[in-house]
């Protein structure tokens, strides 16, 4: 591992909420107001940020004993006797998240809280294996060199492939890509392409699991976006960086001292249900998750209007998923990467080496000669039932573990922690032009999260932080003060202008 990238950004990047020339640039409120943000995870926390800096009197409020919402860690005793912090699970800190950087270099003004992975293999049945490392970073370089030296993707079967339907890959441009492909789930569309089922199974099952969403029930509009974000759409390539320590420590405690400086009142462990309405001077960002918002439109009548309100009541949520961390009482093989995708093992999508790269686990590691390991398994299928038979997934997580580390099965459980969670929002066909924006219609009153629909390509951590400064943005403007810069990729795939011109042709 490295120094994490901190370098230019790609060179068609461009700031997407440039100042308002029609208001006055006014950088901090002159007059009192008030900000209520509910919702302690990253959308609360960018929203709540940028409002104190401009001068408002922000309340942040969370539900849960700590801020962080699915970045969120707690502390814990092992069997052994240890202090740990349980966290969510891995996040990957990718170089194009420019509007989570911004963020954390609040706080962190270099960055040094990250380090650098320049690859990450993903491993397949049969020591199938599949690898990022020395990618060229320009599209579409990076997608010929990848399918060049793929072992899953032969001559004949490129062949076989319909080209127009992959070229979809290289050719997203927004609102026109989901008019097109939203009502087709992410299943089909890849049907579609007619792609070898290994290639597909280790290129793009892994990929569409990353985000919560099985593919059957995925908008094959919001995978194109993804491949369009992650890998298709910028030179920042595919790699990404890690923090080199638990969230907690690394990153929530530095960011709730740079709130308190900022006099933002924080408060945990506190239940939301009525609201006061927002007014000319106060406004609210509500920075929860699907079911959380569902339950305080619900409640609150004066929030929106009868159709946005039936459109917050229709946002599914995604299939649970599972974290799974292991402390076992001896080595994984020394080549064992930090963190690995799986692919065709069952449900386990990536096994983490947390010791390789965490600091309290490396600590705990070199002290006891074990290891600790992390598996994730996204999108757990109907078949474990609801509420899910956490026995039935541990053991296959196990088995599955072992069976793409054996070393795994000669090793000891010293202790472990099963977390299941079922908050993640659903992306299913056809359900792009319900989900809400950032404004609704009460002024003063804004939506943040992940669940949120955004102008600009954008996804997890980075669609959480830009939503919230958005958020803000949308506030700070109703009281004509100057926005917050937010940043995006390139918004228009290499091929977007080629596909439209094709497609002009044969009509």
């Amino acid at each position: 591992m490295s120094k994490p990238y901190v370098g230019a950004r790609d060179k068609r990047a461009r700031v997407v909420t440039p100042a308002d020339s029609s208001l006055p640039v006014k950088l901090r409120a002159d007059q009192p107001r008030t900000a209520t943000v509910v919702g302690g995870g990253l959308a609360g926390l960018a929203a709540a940020m940028v409002l104190a800096e401009r001068g408002v009197a922000v309340e942040l409020i969370e539900s849960g004993g700590v801020l962080g919402g699915r970045l969120s860690a707690w502390p814990d005793t092992l069997a052994d006797g240890t202090d740990v912090s349980v966290e969510r699970g891995f996040h990957a800190f990718f170089r194009q998240y420019y509007n989570v950087r911004s963020l954390m270099k609040r706080w962190d003004p270099t960055l040094r809280s990250l380090r650098r992975l320049d690859d990450y293999p993903l491993y397949g049945p049969n020591g199938s294996v599949e690898t990022f490392e020395g990618l060229p970073a320009r599209p579409p370089l990076n997608l010929i060199e990848l399918v060049r030296r793929t072992p899953t993707l032969g001559f004949s079967d490129l062949r076989a492939i319909d080209g127009e339907q992959a070229a979809e890959m290289l050719a997203f441009d927004g609102d026109d890509t989901y008019a097109r492909f939203d009502s087709m789930s992410a299943a089909a569309y890849l049907d579609s392409v007619r792609f070898p089922p290994d290639a597909r199974q280790m290129l793009f099952e892994v990929f569409a699991h990353s985000f919560f969403n099985p593919e059957d029930r995925m908008s094959a509009g919001e995978m194109l976006m993804m491949f369009h974000l992650y890998f298709l759409g910028t030179q920042e390539g595919i790699c990404f960086d890690i923090l080199e320590d638990t969230f907690d420590v690394a990153f929530w405690a530095p960011a709730e001292r740079a709130l308190r400086g900022l006099g933002v009142t924080v408060s945990t462990s506190q239940r939301v249900e009525i609201l006061a309405p927002s007014t000319d001077t106060h406004g609210v960002v509500l920075a929860v998750n699907t079911r959380g918002l569902q339950s305080l439109v619900a409640v609150n009548d004066w929030m929106g209007d009868a159709s946005w309100r039936s459109d917050i009541a229709s946002i599914g949520s995604a299939p649970p998923f599972v974290v799974h961390r292991i402390w076992f009482d001896g080595h994984v093989n020394a080549d064992r990467a930090e963190f690995a995708g799986t692919a065709g093992f069952g449900i386990i999508d990536n096994i983490s080496c947390v010791h390789r790269y965490q600091g309290e686990a490396r600590q705990w590691a070199a002290q006891t000669g074990g290891s600790v390991i992390e598996t994730h398994a996204y999108a757990i299928p109907e078949s474990y039932g609801r509420p899910i038979d956490e026995a039935h997934v541990r053991a296959d997580l196990l088995d599955q573990l072992h069976a793409c580390y054996p070393e795994t099965a000669r090793l000891n459980i010293v202790d472990e922690r099963f977390i299941v969670r079922d908050d993640c929002p659903a992306f299913e066909p056809g359900s792009w032009a319900r989900r809400p924006q950032v404004k609704t219609p009460t002024p003063s009153l804004a939506l943040a999260g992940d669940l949120v629909r955004l102008p600009f390509p954008s996804a997890l951590m980075e669609r959480a932080v830009s939503s919230g400064m958005l958020a803000a943005n949308a506030l700070l403007r109703e009281w004509g003060l100057a926005a917050e810069p937010v940043w995006s990729i390139p918004e228009r795939g290499v091929l977007a202008g080629l596909q439209k011109w094709q497609r002009e042709r044969k009509k």
